[in-house]
C-alpha cells in the first residue's frame, strides 16, 4: 500500500465462512476479498499500489458508502446480507481496542442515571447467563441501587458465540454499557467474567480496559471453567469467588441483594450491555436479537436479526452440509423443531416451546433426532451441579428412559411427566431447561422414537444402543 495508507486489524464479522476477510477502503468505496490467503493479500497490495484503484485486484464485491461510516458496509454477493448491523455494526469494521474508532461512532457517552433506567425499562436481558433473562431490567437495577455495600456489575461472557463476538470485536460497546450502568446504580466495580479457554477475548478486553479513556472505576477480568453450567448467574459468582465446586445458589435472596461476596450484584451478558450502550446513541433500544447458527453447516455464523424476523433469516447466513431436517433452538438444551418460520423474539420462541438463548443448531437429514436428544440428555446428567434433586435425579431418569427406547420400551407419558417436574421445580435454568430437547422431540418427531423402539433408525445413523 502507499505510505498514506493504513493497515489495521479488525475483529470478526460473525460470518466465519468468509474469513479471513480483507477489505480495502478509499474515499467511500470498499472492496471485499473473502477467504483471503497470504498470497492473495500480496497480489491485492501490489495491484492497489500500482493503480490506486481498490477494485484493481478483482474483488468479490464492492460497495460505496459514507466515507465516515462507523458501521460495516454490507455489499451483495459474499454472504454478509442476512440480518442487520445495529448492535454488531462495529464487528469486522472498527479496530476493537481503538478508543478513537469508538468515539467517532458516538461512544464513551456519559448518560444521566435516570436516562439509563429509562432505556433499561425498554430492554430485556439476553441469554440464560443474564440475571434478567427475558425479563425487564429496571426492577433488579432498583434493588441494587437501593442496597448497601460494595456493588458490582458482572459481565457474564461464559455464554455462546454472540457474547464472544461482541467482546472480541466490539469490547467498548459492552464496557460502555457496564460502566454507565455502574454509575446509574452506584456501582463500585465491573468484573468481566469469561472462560479460561477464551484467550483472545481475555487479551482483547484487557487491552480495551487499558485504553478506555478516563475510566472512573476498576474493571477486572475473572475466569472460570469452560463448562456450560458455569454461565448460570449464581454459578458464575461462585467461579469468580474462586470456588472449585460450582453449585447454583438457592434464593431468595438473589444476587441483586446478596451476590458477589454477599454484596449487591448485577449479572448481565455482553449482549444485554451492548444493546444498552447502542441505545444511548439512538435514544431508544434496537429491537434485534443476535442468533448464532451452527451444527451441520460448513461454518457457523452469528447474525443480528430484527425481532420481527424469523429463524430462517438467521439460517440463511449459513450453508448446510445436507438437506435440512430439524433444528435445536435455544442453546445446549434447545427445543427441537422442523419449522424455521418462527419469530426470533422471546414470546414467539416460548410459544413454540423453544429456547431463547440465541443459538440454533441445525441437523441435516442424515442425523438421528433420537440420538441427538440422547446425547444432550446424557450431557445434562453428567454435567449438572447436583444441588437439587429434580435436576440431578431427573436428568438421570430421563437418560434411562431414552436408553430404554433402544431396548424396545418407549414411554412418552413418563418422559412428559418427568420433564414437567424438572421444569417446574429445579432451582436454576440448567434443570428447568434440561428436559426440553426430549420433551419437544417427542412431540415433533414421535415417529422416530417409535421406529427406534421397533429396532429401526430412520436416519440409519445409530444401529447400536445409545450409551447414556
Amino acid at each position: 500500500m502507499s505510505t498514506s495508507d493504513t493497515i489495521v486489524e479488525v475483529g470478526s464479522t460473525g460470518f466465519t465462512t468468509i474469513e479471513p476477510l480483507v477489505m480495502v477502503t478509499r474515499n467511500g468505496t470498499t472492496s471485499f476479498y473473502p477467504q483471503c490467503s497470504s498470497a492473495k493479500l500480496e497480489d491485492i497490495v501490489s495491484a492497489v499500489n500500482e493503480t490506486g484503484d481498490v477494485t484493481a485486484a478483482e474483488p468479490d464485491a464492492t460497495v460505496d458508502h459514507d466515507p465516515e461510516t462507523s458501521q460495516l458496509p454490507v455489499p451483495e454477493g459474499i454472504g454478509l446480507e442476512p440480518g442487520v448491523r445495529d448492535v454488531t455494526g462495529a464487528c469486522g469494521w472498527r479496530r476493537p481496542t481503538s478508543p478513537a474508532d469508538h468515539k467517532a461512532a458516538g461512544g464513551f457517552v456519559e448518560p444521566d442515571p435516570e436516562a439509563v433506567f429509562d432505556l433499561g425499562d425498554q430492554l430485556r436481558g439476553r441469554g440464560w447467563g443474564d440475571l434478567c433473562h427475558d425479563s425487564s431490567l429496571t426492577e433488579t437495577w432498583e434493588a441494587v441501587r437501593a442496597g448497601d455495600g460494595e456493588k458490582t456489575i458482572v459481565v457474564n461472557a461464559q455464554g455462546p458465540d454472540a457474547d464472544k463476538l461482541l467482546l472480541g470485536s466490539a469490547p467498548f460497546e459492552v464496557l460502555d454499557g457496564a460502566v454507565a450502568l455502574a454509575h446509574a446504580v452506584g456501582g463500585d466495580q465491573v468484573v468481566v467474567y469469561t472462560s479460561t479457554e477464551n484467550r483472545h477475548t481475555i487479551e482483547t478486553v484487557r487491552e480495551a480496559v487499558s485504553a478506555y479513556p478516563d475510566l472512573s472505576l476498576p474493571v477486572d477480568i475473572a475466569t472460570g471453567p469452560a463448562e456450560h453450567r458455569a454461565a448460570e448467574p449464581t454459578m458464575a459468582l461462585e467461579a469468580i469467588e474462586g470456588n472449585h465446586r460450582l453449585e447454583a445458589r438457592i434464593g431468595p435472596p438473589g444476587p441483586e441483594s446478596a451476590g458477589l461476596h454477599g454484596q449487591p450484584t448485577l449479572v448481565h451478558t455482553p449482549r444485554t450491555l451492548a444493546h444498552l450502550s447502542v441505545a444511548f446513541r439512538h435514544g431508544e433500544p434496537r429491537n434485534t436479537r443476535m442468533v448464532t447458527v451452527r451444527g451441520d453447516v460448513e461454518a457457523p455464523a452469528t447474525v443480528e436479526v430484527p425481532e420481527t424476523g424469523t429463524l430462517k433469516t438467521a439460517v440463511d447466513a449459513v450453508k448446510l452440509t445436507g438437506e435440512f431436517k430439524a433444528a435445536s433452538v435455544g442453546g445446549q438444551f434447545g427445543g427441537i423443531t422442523d419449522d424455521l418460520d418462527i419469530g426470533v423474539d422471546p414470546a414467539a420462541l416460548s410459544e413454540a416451546n423453544l429456547g431463547t438463548e440465541g443459538v440454533v443448531h441445525l441437523l441435516a437429514d442424515e442425523r438421528c433426532v433420537v440420538k441427538f436428544v440422547g446425547q444432550r440428555t446424557r450431557y445434562a446428567a453428567e454435567e449438572n451441579c447436583g444441588r437439587c434433586v429434580p435436576c440431578r435425579e431427573g436428568t438421570t431418569q430421563l437418560a434411562d428412559l431414552l436408553r430404554d427406547v433402544y431396548d424396545g420400551t418407549y414411554e412418552p407419558s413418563k418422559m412428559r411427566e418427568l420433564t414437567t417436574v424438572m421444569e417446574t421445580s429445579s432451582i436454576c435454568a440448567f434443570g428447568v431447561e434440561a428436559g426440553r430437547p426430549a420433551r419437544t422431540a417427542v412431540a415433533e418427531f414421535e415417529a422416530e422414537f417409535e421406529a427406534h423402539a421397533d429396532g429401526r433408525c430412520p436416519a440409519g445413523s445409530c444401529l447400536e444402543t445409545l450409551e447414556v
